[in-house]
């Protein structure tokens, strides 16, 4: 965009760029992780310069404003989710612009976040995802060795679907047994590189190469889609559609997508009494809070826990 038009658009949007180009920039936050905030705080945007008229300054901009805003996302039929989702872009971009001296405090922490409902899809139990995972490589995949390897690592590495397309063969570090994922924020961890999923790899990596040199292409990417189209990399929207697609076909419900395998991973380790900071890890989550979120407890298993580890309980 040229300087001349870009100036002659309203300031807040000018602004909302701003902290855009710096997520972009300088914290190297994800295209995904940038759009997101681009669709939530041009919305607001659009929002205040409707009401106010292009000249509004954000200094101006107080809470009840927020909460308007808030309000006319309720009435077009957005979800508790959509508005906190909002909320907190809106929170993070007043704290950029107080830090850039443009506002003295943000009007946001004053909003209340839009209480959600506690809700977590049901996680299959170990004996079905062992039945899934298993089944993985018969006649409900386009391929089966590569989707064995999918299951077996959403399943037993616990990634997520970014993280598993996102996995170049270089980071398959065979003589230390582990993988190395590229989380949110490009925060990179290791995970374990289990028997099962070493064994799928060594039986899909000779037919990945098998169909790469037949189609005279490279590509870096672990997993390939089937046309090897564009770098040959699998999407993250053919991984969802792949997953539900063998769940359904060995009756698991339709609602199973990538991160019901990561939500089992977490579940079922703790079950079996894995210490919750070590799931912490390998699920590459920052907080706890996060991690006990994932993991679906109920009192039942945390006293089982409780009685077989607590010397006090003995």
């Amino acid at each position: 965009m040229s300087a001349a038009k870009s100036a002659t658009r309203p300031l807040i949007v000018r602004q909302v760029d701003g902290f855009l180009s710096m997520l972009a920039n300088e914290r190297q936050a994800s295209p995904h992780t940038v759009r997101a905030y681009e669709r939530e705080l041009h919305g607001f945007a659009t929002f205040v310069v409707e009401r106010f008229g292009p000249d509004w300054a954000v200094y101006r901009i107080e809470h009840q404003h927020i909460r308007a805003y808030l309000g006319d996302l309720y009435t077009r039929g957005l979800s508790k989710a959509s508005v906190a989702r909002a909320l907190a872009a809106i929170r993070s971009w007043f704290k950029w612009l107080a830090r850039q001296g443009l506002v003295e405090q943000s009007p946001a922490a004053l909003v209340a976040t839009p209480k959600l409902p506690k809700h977590l899809p049901r996680v299959p139990t170990i004996e079905e995802m062992n039945r899934v995972v298993e089944s993985a490589a018969d006649d409900a995949a386009a391929w089966p060795e590569r989707d064995r390897v999918i299951f077996e690592l959403l399943y037993g590495c616990g990634i997520r679907n970014a993280e598993l397309v996102g996995i170049d063969l270089g980071d398959i570090h065979w003589a230390n047994e582990a993988i190395l994922v590229r989380g949110k924020g490009r925060k990179e961890r290791y995970v374990p590189l289990g028997d099962a999923a070493a064994q799928a790899l060594r039986a899909y990596l000779p037919l990945r190469e098998q169909k790469i040199t037949t189609a005279r292409k490279s590509s870096p990417a672990l997993l390939l889609n089937l046309r090897l189209r564009g770098d040959g990399r699998l999407t993250t929207r053919s991984v969802g559609r792949i997953v539900k697609q063998i769940a359904l076909a060995h009756g698991l419900p339709s609602d199973v997508h990538p991160h019901t395998l990561r939500h089992a991973f977490g579940t079922h380790m703790l079950e079996e009494g894995a210490d919750l900071r070590a799931i912490q890890e390998l699920l590459g989550h920052e907080r706890l809070s996060t991690t006990q979120r994932y993991t679906q407890l109920t009192v039942g298993q945390v006293a089982e826990v409780y009685d077989r580890t607590h010397p006090r309980a003995k």
